[in-house]
């Protein structure tokens, strides 16, 4: 399970353009209910082959400044609870203000290792009116340009050198898959967790979580054993709605590491929203299987096209991975509950399926001869050998003579093709090729 490294600072001080940096692009999101557009608040990044989750807790500018500094300061209390590392971003053409100060109060009490990174430092000149950050006795600060990227290397190197070392989980005799119920507030996971253990509270055991935030279930019914990794519950913690999204997706992250398959569920009533996009990407760019739940679909008025027409846009939304699952439920009158946890099943299966060697390259042979790799050049590419790696998640090596001038549409078409012939419903796929 990685680390969670989490940006902070007042408005203005170049988070948004440090997180897009560190992810590599620009990624912005609009909130419709509240509309501001704010940056994309989380992803996944590495450095030095360590890999680890940043998050953005910058972006809320609502009605008044009073208003804002609490929203600010709700924010860096969540982020220096969740996250491991604490990045304390600082403008230096600006130097200390009083929101700052404040920020900096707050990240003293906490037990978390702080980084003050002071940002805007585009030449040497500037170094010296850093100093000052050293008032908030946080550590030395941190020269940066976030626009440049001078000074990032030695932030990060030491960031990934400050990262705790995680406790070995425990292996359990046997194999247990883990399940969790990730998803936007109020779409219904505290709902689908009740229907699920029901009154039967016998037969489900709990078991200590491996973090604060999900709380691991023993699920025992109907034949099925398996973990849930339940992140229910997070609505209660506030009423403002920002601020709810926030923790939401602080949670999310751990329960996503921590799960073997993610069921994302969305609110039928209101679609497959930004939100639920960023989720799907965090699961997908970890490696977990996925299976897409619609709930509360006992609440949408529907023709016998609804369904077709409603699974042909959330697989427009997750394009190019659209071999995902999607089951229509309601909690309410727990419809189709239990074909859920069967697909989550399936699925998990899927996720560690391995393919014989002698059978991968009998297919691979068929469909490179259907259709061999365009030529480049009038270098024609051959494709060789195929194997598949001993990961976790299904990964492929393809060794051909000129790795380097195969191009993404055909990479989806090996992709697609080893989905048609072996069944990895809801499991993203790794296709690498490699010189022979």
């Amino acid at each position: 399970m990685s680390n969670i490294v989490a940006i902070v600072g007042r408005p203005n001080v170049g988070k948004s353009t440090f997180f897009n940096r560190m992810v590599g692009g620009r990624h912005a999101i609009v909130d419709e209910t509240a509309g501001v557009t704010r940056d994309r608040i989380y992803g996944k990044t590495d450095w030095n082959g360590v890999e680890f989750s940043i998050v953005d807790t910058g972006g809320f500018v609502i009605n008044s400044d009073d208003i804002f500094e609490e929203e600010i300061r709700k924010q860096v209390k969540i982020a220096v609870e969740e996250a491991d590392v604490v990045l304390f971003l600082v403008d230096t053409m600006t130097g200390i203000t009083d929101m700052d100060t404040e920020v900096a109060e707050l990240l003293r009490k906490s037990k978390k290792k702080v980084f003050v990174v002071a940002n805007k430092v585009d030449n040497n000149n500037l170094r010296l009116d850093a100093t000052e950050f050293y008032n908030f006795g946080l550590g030395d600060p941190y020269c940066i340009s976030s626009i440049s990227g001078m000074g990032t290397g030695d932030l990060l190197d030491d960031i990934v050198k400050s990262f705790p070392d995680k406790p070995e989980e425990v292996v359990e005799a046997i194999e247990i898959p883990r399940i969790a119920i990730v998803g936007r507030p109020n779409v219904g996971k505290s709902s689908l967790i009740n229907a699920l253990v029901g009154e039967e509270r016998n037969i489900v055991t709990p078991i200590a979580g491996t973090t604060r935030d999900s709380i691991n279930t023993r699920y025992t019914k109907f034949g099925h054993d398996f973990f849930l990794v339940d992140t229910a519950g997070i609505r209660k913690k506030t009423k403002v709605h920002e601020d709810l999204e926030f923790f939401s997706v602080m949670r999310s992250i751990r329960a996503i590491e921590n799960a073997d398959v993610c069921l994302l569920l969305i609110d039928a009533t209101q679609g497959f929203e930004g939100q639920d996009q960023n989720i799907f990407n965090l699961i997908n760019k970890n490696r977990k299987g996925v299976v897409i739940v619609v709930n509360k679909w006992d609440l949408v008025e529907k023709t016998h096209k609804t369904t077709t027409e409603f699974t042909k846009l959330i697989k427009e939304e997750i394009a190019p991975f659209q071999d995902v699952p999607i089951i229509f439920t309601s909690t309410l009158t727990k419809q189709r509950l239990l074909k859920v946890l069967e697909t989550a099943l399936e699925v998990n299966e899927n996720r560690n399926r391995k393919i014989q060697t002698s059978k991968l390259n009998d297919f691979i042979q068929e469909v490179v001869d259907a259709y061999p790799p365009p030529a480049y050049k009038g270098k024609y590419i051959r494709i060789k050998f195929a194997t598949q790696l001993p990961t976790h998640t299904p990964s492929f090596a393809f060794f051909c003579n000129l790795p380097q001038y195969i191009k993404e549409p055909y990479k989806r078409y090996i992709e697609n093709k080893l989905r048609e012939n072996f069944n990895f419903s809801g499991v993203p796929l790794q296709i690498f090729f490699r010189q022979k």
